[in-house]
């Protein structure tokens, strides 16, 4: 079922909101006219498991990865971030871009097994599940809507081998469409909150280190078995990733604590957020006991004291 089309003038998103069923026109092939056009300018967001999938391929670790071949960019203002491909120096076009086509074709990012569609999801503030729905994405150079070759957006996605990729990023989607949704009721996420979300979603191998180590352990409680699987799958310990953060950022339990070690947390929170404010009293007080003397100070020469 499609919804009524509304036109965005300069925009290449067709905003027809279809379903798996509906059928689209396209087929892109070497030898098209516009071969390697989409590539030559891109503007690609990444999910974590793109980013499993490309740092496996290339043989380095998800923090080289991202430093060499991405670039952090904000979701929303002062929100949690994303990652983009970096494009080639001084140039717009993708660097895996090669004459005969994608030179990472077998691992390319979910956004290039989608092309031309768009994947969009959605939930409602009193919804528990987010829905999905597609629209086209039509550009002035792409001329693989001109071929006549027929199929559903559903048999589209299974031949681009894309439904493994939209399942293992459905964590992820979910955790920015809950922050999305909650709106000014959560508020802008702290430094050290975006800095977590960031490190596990996208660097891997540096959450990896951090769940392997002792002050993680003494937290949360996982088995000896759980704990050895996460170790030894990315996919296992990025699933894992989205349940913590859902945990620590929204409270959906569902990683066991430690309760003394959690108690002790929360203690030492309390302590410090109780010496923070017994510090601004503090600075409250002296700022008041000097605007005080300064009163005094004028008050016994009225002659030297202006005042505006």
């Amino acid at each position: 079922m499609s919804q009524p089309e509304v036109s965005i003038p300069g925009s290449p998103v067709v905003p027809n909101m279809v379903d798996g069923d509906h059928v689209i026109q396209f087929s892109c092939h070497k030898g098209i006219s516009c071969w390697n056009a989409c590539c030559s300018n891109i503007d690609i967001s990444l999910t974590p498991y793109d980013i499993i999938r490309m740092k496996k391929r290339l043989g380095i670790s998800s923090t080289e990865f991202l430093k060499e071949y991405t670039v952090p960019h904000e979701m929303e203002k002062d929100g949690i971030a994303g990652v983009k491909f970096r494009p080639v120096d001084n140039g717009t076009a993708c660097r895996f871009m090669k004459p005969e086509g994608c030179g990472v074709y077998e691992d390319r990012p979910t956004a290039c097994r989608y092309y031309p569609i768009a994947l969009l999801s959605m939930r409602k503030q009193d919804e528990y599940t987010d829905t999905e729905s597609y629209a086209l994405v039509k550009e002035d150079h792409c001329k693989g809507h001109e071929v006549n070759r027929r199929l559903t957006i559903a048999d589209y996605r299974k031949e681009q081998g894309v439904e493994e990729y939209d399942e293992l990023a459905r964590g992820w989607r979910q955790l920015i469409l809950k922050k999305k949704s909650a709106g000014p009721a959560v508020g802008a996420p702290s430094l050290k909150s975006r800095q977590l979300f960031f490190m596990a979603c996208y660097d891997v191998d540096t959450f990896h280190d951090f769940v392997d180590s002792e002050a993680f352990g003494k937290l949360f409680k996982l088995s000896a078995d759980e704990k050895a699987m996460l170790m030894a799958d990315d996919v296992e310990l990025m699933q894992f990733a989205f349940r913590f953060l859902k945990q620590v950022l929204f409270g959906e339990n569902t990683i066991a604590l430690d309760e003394a070690a959690a108690k002790a947390r929360v203690d030492k929170w309390r302590a410090r957020q109780m010496e923070i404010e017994r510090e601004a009293a503090e600075r409250l007080a002296n700022a008041e006991e000097g605007m005080y003397e300064n009163t005094d100070e004028c008050i016994e020469d009225e002659g030297s004291c202006s005042r505006d």
